[in-house]
């Protein structure tokens, strides 16, 4: 997305008298990036709101019409626009009046008003610029954080998390994303978080089973200077810094049973004091959660508090792994070529077939994160335009040891067995049914099980 455009600041004097009106406008002229009109009536003004002034200076007492009256027709035809009053009367009732209905500020005609009226539109216009650019922020932050710019892949289970996703945006609910080590849960956070009501607040990701034992009470509620030996200042936790945002606790499977209660009593109380402090902290924070583990198994085996679980439940959402998400995992790989030989100045590589078969006959243990490894090194193992089967550093005869690598029910296999034959012949469910000599009933039986 490029960014915002500089244009010349439209400016409207609204002025009857002749020589006023040329003083005010040698006067804002000076500044080159104004375009400054002049008209002697509010009827001309108004007929040329089409234009889209950025500021308009208006003279109160005018032949044809009374600044309110103007006042009121700009703020139909013309919203956006700043209107500032111009008026040989001190009067406090009427200043009061037009304020209040939309005009941005009525100043007194005088020997400072050329002064006071260009310091204004300064003001206005730098602040405008400011808006402009905010805005332009925030449109591309919107797109790079598009559920489809961000998450590659239009299989149907991929399109059921986008779904899941959407409803997410829609409300403060807290979410639990669930899946395997790689299949981009941390990108699920953030596409909910940038796409939502607090996209312009902080998004703090704490991963829990990267910070010592010691250390997650003070890292996740802050602080306070002499708190304990080594708390030699003030530190604010991370449900602090993401106030107002979202707060994305990664592998919270792996959080100690203590620190659950008082993670409990925070999220019920939506406030929390420092470690060593007596402050009471208001707190508005979206969470969501991630892990890779069972964690209803985990309530079962008394690991992971049942309270907790269901505070934090939320909106469950699970990322399939990359094995079952059919052509996927082609529009992955080529989307990590083209990511990698952009940036580092390569020319664009093409896969090939054989290469292809081989990636889709891989069930990938690593997920999303060992698809990008694997590509990565291929641009740089082949010297030519087009990675070959012999590029990719994957060993085929890992595939069986990787399927059995997790506790699975048979129903679970199968499934995987299948998606695994319908990846590799096309989705041809006659094929795929000779081949592992089972019906096509069970095939489609399994197909309509999928989230649509």
């Amino acid at each position: 997305m490029k960014s915002p455009k500089r244009r010349n600041y439209k400016i409207f004097i609204v002025e009857d008298n002749k020589l006023y009106a040329n003083v005010l406008k040698k006067q804002l002229s000076q500044n080159d990036s104004y375009l400054v009109k002049v008209f002697e009536n509010g009827r001309d003004c108004i007929a040329n709101l089409a234009d889209n002034p950025d500021v308009i200076t208006l003279d109160y007492t005018l032949p044809d019409m009374n600044g309110a009256e103007i006042l009121a027709k700009v703020k139909e035809n013309s919203p956006d626009s700043h209107v500032i009053i111009i008026s040989g009367q001190n009067d406090i009732n009427t200043a009061v009046g037009l304020l209040k209905d939309g005009a941005y500020d009525y100043i007194m005609k005088g020997p400072d008003t050329r002064e006071r009226l260009t310091n204004i539109i300064k003001n206005i216009h730098e602040s405008d610029k400011l808006r402009a650019e905010n805005q332009y922020l925030r449109n591309v932050v919107k797109q790079k954080y598009d559920f489809k710019t961000l998450i590659k892949g239009g299989s149907r289970k991929i399109e059921h998390v986008f779904e899941l996703m959407a409803k997410a945006v829609k409300t403060a609910i807290s979410v639990s994303v669930s899946g395997e080590t790689g299949t981009g849960k941390e990108l699920v956070a953030k596409g909910i978080h940038f796409n939502s009501s607090r996209s312009s607040k902080p998004f703090i990701a704490v991963n829990i089973s990267a910070i010592p034992e010691g250390l997650i009470e003070s890292e996740l509620f802050g602080h306070e200077k002499g708190a304990f030996t080594g708390a030699d200042f003030k530190k604010i936790g991370k449900f602090e810094l993401a106030n107002g945002g979202t707060l994305f606790l990664d592998e919270i499977a792996d959080l100690d049973l203590n620190i659950q209660t008082k993670l409990l009593r925070v999220i019920q109380e939506r406030e929390l004091t420092r470690v060593g402090g007596t402050d009471i902290i208001p707190l508005d924070v979206r969470i969501i959660t991630a892990t890779h583990k069972k964690l209803n198994e985990l309530v079962s085996n008394g690991n992971f508090r049942q309270d907790l679980y269901y505070r934090l439940l939320g909106l469950p959402i699970e990322l399939p792994p990359l094995r079952e998400r059919g052509n996927d995992v082609i529009l992955l790989a080529k989307h990590f070529v083209n990511e990698f030989c952009k940036e580092n100045k390569m020319e664009l590589k093409s896969i090939s077939a054989e290469a292809k078969k081989l990636i889709q006959s891989y069930p990938f243990p690593g997920n999303i994160r060992e698809l990008k490894a694997i590509m990565e090194l291929a641009c740089v193992m082949t010297n030519d335009e087009v990675i070959e089967a012999e590029h990719l550093n994957m060993n085929a005869k890992e595939n069986v040891h990787n399927l059995l690598a997790t506790e699975k029910t048979l129903e679970k296999y199968n499934e995987e067995i299948i998606f695994h034959f319908l990846n590799n012949y096309n989705n041809n469910v006659r094929l795929v049914a000779s081949k592992l000599n089972i019906g096509k009933s069970t095939i489609y039986r399994m197909l309509q099980k999928q989230p649509n």
